[in-house]
């Protein structure tokens, strides 16, 4: 099955470029409301899926036990723009747990922003670890040793306990067993499964929904989306998608990005779980239809407080290093009728 156009990109009257991709809206108890594309090819929802990866850093006590709050919740579920507050958030957090950075496995990369790749260099500094966008999680998961007694070396590996943990709670929340078969490293370094986005949207709608969860997982659940809805900054940072969409309607939604065009969302109030995949891996093209979906299906108006700003998430403008607009990304009519 070849996947619809959802998104394209204008240039003039001309439509320069275009992306396909699938999408799955799916209720708490599995029910299809709306899917577009082959929404039963697997693909590797990267960070994605970081909710459900934070879940034992809550279930296990390790978050209250260690004294945190909704700031350290939402930064276990980042990928963060490694901006001051996120490092600093970052090293607290393992000093906390008696641990520092030199513990984190994820490799070391340049923050997101100029601003503060400028700092480090005007400090004679190299990014480290703990710049990686994902040590949030990874500091979540040492916390998590830290405070059950396992050891944290090794961490990263499938066979530690704390890492079995968090590979079970993936399963479990999306129905796909987590076998080697559709097992891949995630850039951070941990193992990263494969999954369709029919069955991430059911997961994530019983990440919000809490149906067929324990009463454990579903008050783990909600604490990590209101921290999420609390934080926006902490899970990603200033000018980034998640971050605004999360300010723009807070408790109404949780979203987040994971790599090559990948992003869910989930609406309390309506129930549902989001999972879209944008073929050739476009962030600009997944931020658009995320945007448009969450419009439709919340029956945003000019009224609503968040309006102004996820029609502009929704529709950006293409612009010249001049800075006029000469086109514009636009979602398809692929994604019509999705509230009916």
């Amino acid at each position: 099955m070849e996947n619809p156009v959802l998104v394209e990109v204008t240039r003039g009257p001309i439509v320069e470029s275009f992306h396909r991709g699938s999408v799955a809206i799916v209720d708490g108890d599995g029910h299809l409301l709306f899917g577009v594309g082959d929404i039963e090819r697997p693909s590797f929802p990267r960070s994605a899926v970081k909710p459900f990866q934070a879940l034992p850093f809550v279930e296990s006590g390790a978050a209250d036990r260690l004294g945190f709050g909704d700031a350290e919740l939402a930064l276990a579920m980042a990928s963060h723009n490694a901006e001051p507050r996120h490092v600093e958030t970052v090293r607290a957090m393992l000093s906390a747990a008696g641990l520092d950075e030199a513990c984190l496995a994820c490799g070391p990369h340049w923050p997101a922003r100029h601003a503060d790749q400028g700092a480090l260099h005007k400090a004679d500094m190299k990014p480290g670890r703990i710049h990686n966008n994902c040590s949030g999680k990874h500091t979540g998961f040492l916390c998590t040793c830290a405070v059950t007694g396992a050891d944290p070396r090794g961490y990263e590996k499938a066979d530690h306990p704390v890492m079995r943990e968090v590979i079970a709670a993936g399963a479990s929340m999306t129905g796909t067993p987590h076998a080697t078969d559709i097992c891949g490293t995630d850039g951070c370094s941990i193992p990263t499964f494969a999954v369709a986005p029919r069955a991430l949207a059911h997961g994530f709608a019983r990440f919000v929904t809490g149906v067929g969860l324990t009463a454990t997982r579903a008050r783990a659940a909600e604490r990590l989306r209101l921290a999420a809805a609390a934080e926006p900054f902490m899970v990603a940072g200033t000018g980034r998608f998640c971050t605004r969409v999360m300010t723009a309607l807070g408790t109404r939604v949780l979203v987040k990005t994971g790599a090559e065009g990948v992003f869910i969302g989930a609406v309390k109030e309506l129930g549902l779980g989001i999972a879209l995949k944008i073929d050739d891996g476009a962030g600009r093209a997944s931020e658009a239809a995320m945007a448009a979906i969450l419009i439709d299906l919340l029956k945003l108006s000019p009224d609503d407080p968040g309006y102004d700003e996820m029609r502009q998430l929704s529709n950006p403008p293409v612009k010249s290093w001049a800075g006029e607009t000469v086109g514009e990304i636009r979602v398809t009519g692929a994604l019509g009728g999705l509230v009916g």
